[in-house]
């Protein structure tokens, strides 16, 4: 079954770190760009932040530059998105996406290949 799967969100209080995971089965990531976007309640979607299929180009949305990092690890199938001084403007449900390229940051408007269900990252005190 091909499927992206994320993991770890949760709860936590303005100014910590959630470290967001997204583990590829069924298929290879090798190949592909992949993407982080989110959505909060009564919003649209919004693209956090990208890395090529290589790992040699990141793109980060304004809002999270800084603060942000994607990686990615081919050998265990796996896209992290570390997120560090976190704000409640955050707060949204955080999906992994599988995309043929990131489109020099433009990866949002495109569609993608494959998608996850989602985390919720809730940022709080």
């Amino acid at each position: 079954q091909v499927q992206l799967v994320e993991s770890g969100g949760g709860l936590v209080q303005p100014g910590g770190s959630l470290r967001l995971s997204c583990v590829a089965s069924g298929f290879t990531l090798d190949y592909y760009s992949l993407a982080w976007l989110r959505q909060a309640p009564g919003k649209g979607r919004e693209g956090v932040s990208c890395i090529s299929s290589s790992g040699g180009a990141t793109y980060y949305g304004d809002a999270v530059k800084g603060r942000f990092t994607i990686s990615r690890d081919n050998a265990k199938n796996t896209v992290y998105l570390q997120m560090n001084s976190l704000k409640p403007e955050d707060t949204a449900v955080y999906s992994c996406v599988a995309t043929a390229s990131c489109y020099e940051g433009s990866y949002y408007l495109y569609d993608f290949e494959y998608w996850g269900q989602g985390t919720q990252v809730t940022v709080s005190s």
